[in-house]
């Protein structure tokens, strides 16, 4: 990169100063990781600033004071919460720095490993069959195939709460047993799925120029050594225990030997899961073949480990790709998909300069959304700075129920696209136990496209679409905040009306606004 490119925060999770909270294994490992960005940083010329958070609240802190314009994150965990993590690219975002990786939704959505099932299955790709057991529920498998079964936590990175008692030959006390243990030692759901005895295949993916990602040779697990009576799985022990067998008996092959037909379909799925759940940066997906020859995703590392020694380091030799070369690719893909900042570290205006251009009119079509609207729409909602993470978090759920059950779903969704890029997303269906009652649920313009009519021909569309459903009342809800005021000033423009106001709804000083605009006389 030239001289003048944007200085570096290197952000990655650091041990608790109190010792309140155990050190894992798998956060320790973020150290090899700092050291290799450090190294490729230095000799790409880059002025960088390595920073340790224990928690997520001191990362606004740090923020805010940083005179970098470019975060590259390592953040994998936090040792009081996994999930807090997923907030590390929002809150850069915030505070007006790209940061490197995935973005929060696809962070989110991939920790989640029932979620991120179901968002691959709604895209056509295979998975394991599996059931979601909540704390205190009894084990049920009769809607899966008989076993063995695999016991994980929901969610969990790293193999976390995986060991060989995770796999178990049948339904019954080792089973119940098994999923008991990930409620009491990590206190959330378990994920039970049919356990594939076959081979285990790694996916790394790196993103190109023009946001398609390059496909790296693929690796699989070498378990030839393994005694009988082992599971042929990486889990925890594989992954972060050196001195276990499991540790120094897995070792990377690649690539992986497989037929032509084999690797065409294991590069495609992985590429669609990339598309399905949103990744940004780089990725890695995880598959077991069965003896048959037939791939099975296990799920999307949104943010895979990047140490010498980790299986996607192993992949960018087999590619031929330096580390270096790696990290730089990462910073441009950084700067360029957030818009962020320029060398100078001012905000960049070219996309607005080209909105400001465009002459008046129509620009755009509205259709239904699709899956491959997903990570667009969750992206510039994110980008409007008007939802909190936990907000962002229901947006994405709606979204993914809208896009799994279609039209016969209570989630109608739509998007204005231009060009065949998504720049506007409503997402409204019928009111519970009501007559003709329509609740309009979300609805957000790109950032680069506001101002140009796109929300004003959402809504048109969604209430034309209300009155053909035989519906007579739409309802929205916002906030009372000030911050708010251009959104109750375009619903107002529209014809809606204050029906109730909710005082300290949201939070404390944060009221519930409900509008409400009559589009067809009660029958």
């Amino acid at each position: 990169m030239k001289p003048d490119s944007p200085r570096v925060l290197i952000l990655h999770q650091s041990p608790p100063a109190d010792g309140a909270t155990a050190w894992r294994e798998s956060d320790a490992g973020v150290v090899g990781e700092v050291r290799a960005v450090e190294n490729a940083l230095a000799s790409l010329g880059l002025a960088y600033r390595t920073v340790g958070a224990p928690r997520l609240c001191e990362v606004p802190g740090t923020l805010a004071s940083a005179p970098e314009e470019v975060v590259f994150n390592l953040v994998e965990s936090f040792a009081e919460s996994d999930a807090d993590a997923c907030s590390i690219p929002a809150l850069c975002r915030a505070f007006g720095k790209a940061c490197t990786g995935s973005d929060t939704p696809c962070l989110v959505l991939t920790l989640d490993k029932w979620q991120t099932k179901a968002v691959l299955q709604a895209a056509g790709l295979v998975c394991p069959p599996g059931i979601r057991v909540e704390i205190g529920d009894a084990v049920g498998v009769a809607d899966l195939p008989q076993g063995p079964y695999i016991v994980k936590p929901v969610n969990a990175d790293a193999s976390e709460g995986i060991d060989a008692a995770s796999v178990v030959a049948s339904s019954g006390r080792a089973l119940s047993a098994a999923v008991r243990r990930v409620h009491d030692r990590l206190r959330q759901a378990a994920l039970v799925e049919q356990f594939i005895a076959g081979r285990e295949l790694y996916v790394s993916c790196v993103e190109g120029s023009g946001g398609s990602p390059e496909i790296l040779p693929i690796a699989e697990i070498d378990f030839s050594a393994f005694p009988p009576d082992l599971p042929r799985i990486v889990d925890y022990a594989a992954k972060w225990l050196p001195g276990s067998f499991e540790y120094g008996h897995t070792p990377n092959i690649i690539p992986a030997p497989l037929t032509a037909g084999q690797m065409r379909l294991i590069r495609d799925q992985a590429l669609t899961a990339w598309r399905a759940t949103g990744c940004r940066g780089y990725a890695r997906v995880d598959f077991r073949m069965s003896g048959q020859g037939r791939p099975y995703i296990l799920e999307v590392n949104a943010n895979p480990d990047v140490s010498p020694e980790a299986g996607f380091a192993a992949a960018l030799t087999a590619a031929k790709i330096p580390f270096t070369k790696f990290v730089e690719a990462c910073l441009r893909d950084a700067i360029s998909r957030n818009g962020a900042v320029a060398s100078s570290g001012r905000p960049c205006r070219k996309r607005a300069r080209a909105a400001e251009k465009k002459g008046p009119g129509p620009f755009f079509t509205i259709r239904e959304s699709r899956p491959r609207d997903r990570d667009t729409i969750l992206a510039f909602m994110a980008a409007t700075g008007f939802f909190r993470p936990d907000e962002m978090l229901i947006a994405q759920e709606v979204l993914d129920e809208a896009l799994a059950k279609g039209p016969s779903g209570p989630y109608q969704s739509f998007v204005a696209d231009e060009g065949g890029r998504p720049v506007g997303w409503v997402c409204f269906g019928p009111t519970a136990c009501t007559l003709g009652t329509f609740d309009i649920y979300w609805i957000g313009v790109s950032p680069d496209q506001q101002g140009r009519g796109v929300g004003a021909g959402l809504m048109v569309h969604t209430e034309d679409l209300i009155v053909r459903q035989g519906g007579r009342l739409a309802v929205v809800e916002t906030s009372g905040r000030a911050v708010y005021d251009p959104t109750r000033s375009f619903y107002s423009k529209l014809g809606y009306h204050e029906a109730a106001r909710i005082a300290d709804f949201y939070a404390a000083g944060d009221a519930k606004v409900i509008c409400t605009k009559t589009l067809a006389p009660a029958q």
